[in-house]
């Protein structure tokens, strides 16, 4: 079933994200991450295998913001070969944040672009009909949407999945895992009094029942935000209701300039484009190994991909080194040294260390570390000094 529906498919990624969080002005698609390949270039180069292995037609299309587009299409016009019969991209919306203090739209003329946000990746749906992008894609007869992270790179169209949502006629499929103890204070997957699946963030939790939210054993399943979509179903629902699938609100609470935390504060209003969960009858959750969530938030997630612990192969899928215990080395920088890609990377100027059989690195203090260094099992550096400490060419830190 997964073959025969693959020509209705589509990949569709959230791209909207700058990389501000480790230090980068520009999309963090762009970032490269693995054998001097962007998150982008990997996804394309996916994308073109599967299309050359099937003859599908298999398009590519982003959901880009007002601050990634612009870069994000240019990357991708280094690409003449990938062409498809579907624009490329379409924009999530821009809305204004709101003072905490009288509720009224934020002024800040000090710099005006402050006064709006991003509605968090929820618009995605009412984004999708207002650009005409909905329309486009069914007008040429995509059903399915596959929709992920572009950060992601365990994120890759697995034609089984498509064809249990194709063959069981699902409108709405959430890859979830299994928690860790990492994991608790993201979001988890509950139940609703009147038995639906439901997604509650961590913003949504009241703090009485914080312990709670974080018992992996009560609250076992997490959303690595892997979303399948039947796209005619869809467009029925947002038809009934406006273009708007009326998603649970977020509020988050932040300075109105978040570069100057003594700003006045303002509620910024999200929306998880997971929470189509509770509102999509007959939705579906489906438990998937923790190897389709790779995510990169910090520089100490990017070490590992760049490093050795994960291997791309020749249909740029990423997987662990196949010697590796199925687990990935955990990471631990100094955010004072390594918080910054530039930072971290000039203290990489060689790339990453062998963790091929790392377990655990941790770096405390200032530390360059050099050529062909290699890492096996726990291991903690540590550098008080005042100074950068230098590791060798060629070091064996083992613990």
């Amino acid at each position: 079933a997964g073959e025969d529906a693959l020509d209705r498919a589509i990949v569709l990624k959230l791209n909207g994200g700058l990389g501000t969080s480790m230090g980068m002005q520009g999309p963090k698609s762009l970032l490269t991450v693995k054998d001097d390949l962007s998150f982008l270039d990997i996804i394309v180069r996916q994308l073109l295998h599967l299309r050359r292995a099937t003859g599908a037609r298999l398009p590519l299309v982003l959901m880009n913001s007002f601050t990634t587009r612009e870069d994000t299409l240019a990357a991708l016009a280094e690409y003449p070969e990938f062409t498809q019969d579907v624009p490329l991209d379409f924009l999530q919306h821009m809305e204004p944040k709101i003072w905490t203090e009288s509720l009224a739209p934020a002024t800040w003329p000090d710099d005006p672009e402050k006064e709006w946000c991003p509605p968090g990746h929820g618009d995605i749906y009412t984004a999708l009909v207002a650009s005409g992008m909905l329309d486009d894609l069914l007008a040429h007869g995509y059903e399915y949407a596959f929709v992920s992270n572009a950060d992601n790179l365990g994120a890759v169209l697995d034609v089984a999945i498509l064809g249990f949502v194709a063959g069981q006629r699902i409108p709405f499929l959430m890859e979830v895992a299994d928690r860790t103890a990492a994991d608790r204070k993201g979001g988890h997957l509950a139940r609703s009094s009147d038995g639906r699946l439901i997604l509650r963030e961590s913003a949504q939790c009241p703090p009485d029942e914080e312990a709670a939210f974080q018992d992996i054993q009560l609250y076992r399943y997490f959303n690595t935000n892997n979303l399948w979509i039947n796209l005619r179903v869809l467009a029925e629902i947002l038809a009934e209701r406006s273009g708007v699938l009326g998603l649970p609100l977020i509020r988050n609470e932040k300075p109105v300039d978040p570069a100057k935390p003594s700003t006045p504060r303002v509620f910024q209003l999200e929306t998880a484009m997971g929470a189509a969960l509770a509102v999509i009858d007959g939705a579906h959750a489906l438990r998937v190994p923790r190897s389709r969530f790779v995510p990169v938030k910090k520089n100490s997630d990017l070490l590992v991909l760049m490093s050795d612990a994960y291997d791309l192969r020749e249909d740029f899928g990423l997987q662990l080194a196949a010697d590796r215990t199925g687990a990935p080395p955990v990471v631990t920088l100094d955010d004072r040294y390594y918080l910054l890609y530039d930072a971290m990377t000039a203290r990489f100027p060689h790339g990453a260390p062998s963790l091929r059989r790392c377990d655990a690195l941790t770096v405390k203090g200032d530390v360059v570390f050099g050529r062909d260094i290699v890492v096996e099992g726990r291991v903690v550096v540590e550098n008080d000094g005042d100074g950068a400490l230098r590791l060798a060419d060629g070091s064996r830190l083992r613990a």
